[in-house]
């Protein structure tokens, strides 16, 4: 073991421990740009709800403590949403897996919850962000 690590040194020329150094210093760039970006958003934090692509509802979740809503997507088919304190999530549906039950709260801006058998979707979104998704 120690051999193929002396090996391995012998065959590094000095710029590419400079390479090397750039290369990781440069896979934090990405964390650094984007933590940025999440602290310069300012705004109230909003759930908004979509059923098959159209937004149907929107909370406004700084200043809702509580609401308990059920939204029927298709005959057959419920879903019951909960908000409290800043965070929401889909309390109970008819869905089979139950995906959508089993991701719990969210509360940070860009956290999505969705339920695809019945076709809805709940994200959090940030006033005055940029949306850069095209629904």
């Amino acid at each position: 073991m120690k051999q193929t690590a002396r090996g391995l040194l012998r065959i590094l020329r000095p710029y590419d421990y400079l390479i090397i150094f750039l290369l990781i210093v440069g896979s934090f760039l990405p964390l650094v740009l984007f933590q940025a970006q999440a602290q310069s958003q300012t705004g109230d934090r909003y759930g908004v709800i979509r059923i098959n692509g159209q937004e149907v509802d929107r909370f406004n979740l700084d200043t809702l403590s509580t609401l308990e809503k059920t939204y029927y997507p298709a005959q057959g088919q419920y879903n019951i949403i909960e908000i409290d304190d800043g965070r929401i999530r889909v309390k109970e549906d008819n869905s089979p897996d139950q995906i959508a039950v089993k991701t719990g709260w969210i509360s940070k801006n860009g956290q999505t919850s969705i339920c695809l058998p019945h076709k809805l979707v709940i994200e959090i979104k940030q006033s005055g962000a940029e949306d850069y998704f095209i629904y």
